[in-house]
């Protein structure tokens, strides 16, 4: 669904940049918007080695409007980019993939400032698979994930597809990273980060079991990152003297790579597992940050909780006020549900209220909407504005 915003930023800028973890579905979405244009692939060595060597012979190879992907890989590509959109002016000629911010993001800002369109993907939402005729069951759906490979490929076991994966991105993005000298380590900090999904984020506690230095760790979490396997959420509080908490939480950018993580192999294995409710709650978070990005609108989603353990699992921030969002894995609804709610309500204000389960929809129920999770996506996409561009 962020295919409009790709088309639209086409046709205002030069270039469009889009962020997102490997095999999310960025190079296919782009090759079925634009078939026309060229498209060179930087994970080739041949014309990666091209890029560094002979600029204009890669450029005389893969002539503009081009798709780049992996631009992570030959950043100061940018520079001769920089340099061929100050010479011809025209709109939509380039569009980058990259999989790995830390170093592309400050290449983009050096070399393509005003120049390019900056767009982020994660993997496909529950509203783009029941658009293809997928609908799954809550346990069924964790465990899967929404890598679009996975569903593509049927034969494929989840576990087999994210034991794949995690490999693959420890071979290509860490191993290109200077700052990690124990895979070892990284590999252990992986697997004890799934164990504290939607937890709030106790560095010093991770360190010490993972074996590493706090500094280490911050590190780590920076790579996790900028690589699109965890996201870490932001608490919302009043002022920074009150008594909310400050510390955010993490969550993983799918499911799938969590529930791997956690030797979790089945659906009936999730439907015991002890953290099957964090993995729930990290679905429908995920799904709210899809439909920020699918419309480019970014740093408006929260968590609340205070020092007594009163919690809000999701606040959107919007003009209109603060939506907020309880997300519980029952499929039967109990008043419980909405007591973090109704404190905030009550303290702070709110311009909606809604509780996020497993069960099928009911009529709005004692002030609270009672969404079922395939219908997340829908309550994040801006009904009146348009789509903002983050430059």
């Amino acid at each position: 669904m962020i295919e409009q915003q790709i088309t639209q930023s086409m046709k205002d800028f030069p270039s469009v940049t889009i962020y997102g973890p490997r095999q999310c579905g960025k190079t296919t979405t782009v090759r079925n918007l634009f078939p026309d244009f060229s498209y060179a692939n930087l994970e080739d060595m041949n014309v990666r080695r091209l890029a560094v060597d002979d600029p204009v012979g890669f450029f005389a190879r893969f002539p503009e409007p081009v798709i780049i992907d992996e631009i992570q890989r030959v950043p100061e590509l940018l520079s001769t980019v920089q340099v061929r959109i100050d010479g011809n002016g025209k709109k939509g000629q380039y569009i980058f993939t990259g999989s790995q911010q830390i170093a592309l993001k400050a290449a983009v800002a050096q070399s393509l400032a005003g120049r390019t369109a900056i767009l982020n993907m994660l993997p496909l939402s529950l509203r783009e698979l029941e658009n293809e005729g997928v609908r799954l069951d809550r346990d069924t759906q964790l465990l899967a994930g929404n890598m679009p490979y996975l569903f593509a490929n049927a034969g494929i076991s989840p576990s087999e597809y994210y034991k794949s994966y995690i490999e693959t991105y420890l071979e290509r993005d860490i191993a290109m990273q200077n700052q990690v000298h124990d895979m070892a380590a990284f590999e252990r900090m992986l697997h004890l980060l799934a164990a504290r999904t939607g937890q709030l984020l106790n560095e010093s506690s991770l360190a010490s079991d993972t074996g590493i230095s706090t500094k280490t760790l911050k590190g780590w979490l920076s790579i996790l990152e900028s690589t699109h396997i965890i996201y870490i959420l932001k608490p919302w509080y009043s002022s920074r003297t009150s008594q909310e908490v400050k510390t955010p939480k993490i969550y993983f950018c799918d499911t799938g790579i969590a529930s791997y993580l956690l030797g979790i192999e089945t659906p009936v294995q999730m439907n015991r597992d002890p953290l099957m409710g964090q993995l729930f709650e990290n679905l429908a978070i995920m799904e709210a940050l899809k439909a920020e990005y699918d419309n480019n609108i970014i740093d408006s989603l929260f968590f609340f909780r205070n020092s007594n353990g009163v919690e809000v699992d999701l606040i959107h921030k919007r003009p209109e006020g603060m939506n907020l969002f309880e997300v519980k894995s029952s499929m039967s609804i109990s008043k419980d549900f909405l007591k973090g709610i109704s404190f905030f309500r009550n303290k702070y204000g709110a311009a909606s209220s809604n509780v996020i389960y497993a069960g099928e929809n009911c009529p709005e129920y004692l002030g609270s909407g009672f969404v079922n999770f395939h219908d997340v996506y829908d309550l994040f996409v801006p009904k009146t504005e348009k789509f903002r561009l983050n430059i």
